[in-house]
């Protein structure tokens, strides 16, 4: 009767050693797993649409980690719309469902056909984040300039928040210094974090250290935030803040992270003779 009572609290007590030894690989691997961004992301084809190119633009939209390139699934968004030559264009309907990343996502196709600056900007459904028990909203945009014209490319589309660019977001060189400010309900937000990322297309680009996947600079008082982008290609810079209402889950109502997203393309300096 001892030796089976003695069985059974040896097991007992593996049965709790083992227990809180998961316990501590789990909290292990949790602190050690990279905290990615996430970004809203609208792609075009082309941000600078010229004579004699082609006119109709693809536009990608989807939700990822972009420089990790690992995708995450995104529902068909509340609203995607074009703002140029002062007015609003509802484009919901032009919306296709593609797969970027491996992940549901989206596309359009616009075609161009005036000078001018073309404003695409999305609000997408709430993605409930469990690691950060809250909800996440990014209203994304990017712009295109079409034919040489670029007025009006530092006006705002009208986005719950939105990064307003100071620098021209079309022919920027990579070295190039951009700012802009962050506004929510069209007021700038001292101090706000904005995180920033490069679009990594084929991984080509190795961060030496997790520190160097999401950049991450600090808005002035003014809401003005400056970063000088150190390559060629797609960069994301996000601006993200606590919403002033909250959503259900589970019900109860949980915080909201509203982030202002901004898509620029950067390009190569080449001489003459470089390809």
């Amino acid at each position: 009767m001892k030796t089976h009572e003695s069985r059974g609290l040896f097991f007992l007590q593996m049965e709790v050693i083992m227990k809180k030894l998961v316990c501590c690989i789990l909290t292990i691997l949790t602190f050690s797993l990279p905290a990615h961004a996430h970004f809203g992301m609208i792609i075009p084809s082309d941000s600078m649409v010229m004579q004699g190119e082609n006119k109709t633009v693809n536009l990608k939209v989807s939700f990822s980690h972009p420089f990790e390139m690992v995708g995450m699934d995104m529902a068909k968004p509340k609203a995607f719309f074009v703002v140029a030559q002062g007015t609003k264009g509802d484009l919901l309907n032009t919306l296709k469902p593609i797969k970027v990343m491996d992940r549901s996502a989206w596309e359009a196709n616009y075609d161009i056909k005036k000078p001018g600056i073309y404003m695409f900007c999305t609000e997408p459904d709430p993605y409930w984040e469990s690691a950060e028990d809250s909800f996440i909203i990014h209203y994304s945009k990017t712009v295109v300039g079409a034919f040489g014209e670029d007025e009006g490319w530092g006006k705002e589309a009208g986005l719950k928040t939105e990064i307003v660019p100071l620098s021209r977001p079309i022919g920027l060189y990579a070295g190039n210094v951009f700012q802009g400010i962050v506004k929510v309900d069209g007021k700038p937000v001292p101090y706000s974090t904005v995180e920033i990322e490069y679009y990594n297309e084929g991984k080509k680009v190795h961060a030496p250290t997790e520190y160097m996947v999401t950049q991450s600079v600090k808005a002035d008082g003014n809401g003005v935030f400056t970063y000088s982008v150190p390559k060629a290609g797609w960069w994301g810079f996000a601006a993200l803040n606590t919403a002033d209402f909250k959503l259900r889950h589970e019900g109860k109502d949980k915080n909201v992270e509203i982030g202002a997203v901004i898509w620029v393309k950067f390009e190569e300096w080449k001489m003459r003779n470089e390809k």
